[in-house]
């Protein structure tokens, strides 16, 4: 089990970062990423503390705990800068809070994080082709996502996904240990988007190349 979209008490979670990742430890997982949410005004303190988490977990668990940061409510004209520096901060990947059906999320918000260079562009809510395929070209992942709300326009991301070849990964955006899911939930809400088998195979696959470049960016220990 990859998921690299889940929330500590850094933002709106429930858990200290170390809970969230023996909570998902226990359920088998191979990577957790922590993304917790930042703007312009936060980044600074939220990253450097999910890095520090990081490096004093993954020593001595048996799985990959990934720092992140999730840009949320950002207006377009800062997503990239606030990109830039969550990785300048260490962040390992970057998510962006997309324009969910269920959130005053400012129209353009996909435009500027795919433009941006983000790695997941989480519930994009009614997607264009023309943003989709942007994201297609710069190997920006698409969420299907498994938190409520955020999962009501899955099929239509699944959709249009596969009619411009973006590719697409699961997230739970879990704000607590009962959020997390194992692998054969996570393939099953990716079906319940109309992915077929292979397909539900290959957005792992994609998690899981997500987490290769990720650990070159820096070398994660």
């Amino acid at each position: 089990m990859i998921d690299l979209h889940t929330h500590t008490l850094l933002s709106d979670g429930d858990l200290i970062p170390t809970e969230l990742a023996r909570r998902a430890e226990v359920l088998g997982y191979r990577v957790l990423g922590f993304a917790d949410h930042v703007d312009t005004a936060v980044v600074d303190h939220v990253v450097p503390l999910l890095v520090r988490a990081a490096e004093d977990l993954n020593p001595v668990m048996t799985m990959q705990v990934l720092p992140g940061a999730e840009v949320t409510h950002c207006r377009p004209e800062h997503i990239g800068r606030c990109v830039d520096r969550c990785r300048a901060l260490g962040a390992r990947i970057v998510v962006v809070h997309g324009e969910t059906l269920t959130e005053p999320v400012i129209e353009g918000t996909n435009r500027a994080a795919i433009e941006a260079g983000c790695d997941i562009l989480a519930h994009p809510g009614l997607i264009t082709e023309t943003d989709a395929r942007l994201a297609a070209e710069r190997g920006v992942l698409l969420e299907i996502s498994g938190r409520a709300g955020h999962c009501l326009t899955n099929g239509h991301v699944a959709r249009v996904a596969r009619e411009v070849g973006a590719r697409v990964l699961y997230g739970s955006d879990a704000h607590a240990d009962t959020d997390l899911r194992a692998r054969a939930d996570a393939e099953r809400v990716l079906a319940g988007a109309g992915l077929g088998p292979a397909e539900v195979a290959a957005a792992f696959d994609a998690a899981q190349a997500l987490v290769a470049r990720a650990i070159q960016r820096e070398g994660v220990s």
